[in-house]
């Protein structure tokens, strides 16, 4: 059997180290890294570090989308910007945008689609007709207020491995992590 012109017995077999779930895959993905580069002087303790928080966030995310997004048919840049409202209130686009961690761009996609199910409603700035105001709707503000309960739940579920002094220690030293990059930009 060929392979895009190689002889398949010589192509690698098709692995989900890295997408796998289970702590012996994820472990034996550090190892096989560590054995392809180790000759090489990277640090592979942040390596594994930062790959670990992208994983866990790609993880817990789509579960978040799966469980309990997709039940409202929400994205989860368009539940960032419900929830953002929530909080604070009102918002110029660009607070907005940075507040959800998005792009102006994206933001504008993801505020038409959520003004088209009238959850949100976009006004001028009144002393500054160049800006635009978003915020919730009534019907935005029961949408989000009924939802962040089922959300706060699977948060509670994804963190459960952790005791609470754990997860005290992992969100101060997410922060510390998000405090460097933020001022490396």
């Amino acid at each position: 059997m060929r392979v895009r012109g190689r002889d398949a017995s010589r192509v690698a077999p098709v692995t989900r180290r890295l997408a796998s779930t289970r702590a012996e895959d994820l472990t034996r993905a550090e190892r096989d890294i560590r054995a392809k580069l180790g000759d090489e002087p990277f640090d592979f303790q942040a390596m594994a570090a930062i790959s670990n928080i992208y994983r866990a966030a790609t993880s817990v995310r789509n579960h978040m989308e799966q469980k309990v997004l997709a039940d409202e048919n929400l994205s989860w840049a368009a539940f960032t910007v419900l929830w953002v409202l929530w909080i604070w209130g009102e918002q110029e686009t660009r607070q907005l945008a940075a507040e959800a961690g998005i792009t102006k761009g994206t933001l504008t996609g993801v505020v038409n689609t959520l003004e088209g199910r009238s959850l949100v409603k976009r006004s001028r700035h009144p002393s500054d007709g160049r800006l635009v105001l978003v915020k919730l709707t009534a019907r935005g503000r029961t949408l989000i207020e009924n939802l962040f309960p089922r959300f706060n739940a699977e948060e509670v579920f994804a963190a459960s491995a952790l005791s609470a002094r754990e997860q005290h220690q992992l969100a101060r030293s997410l922060r510390k992590i998000t405090r460097t990059m933020d001022e490396a930009t």
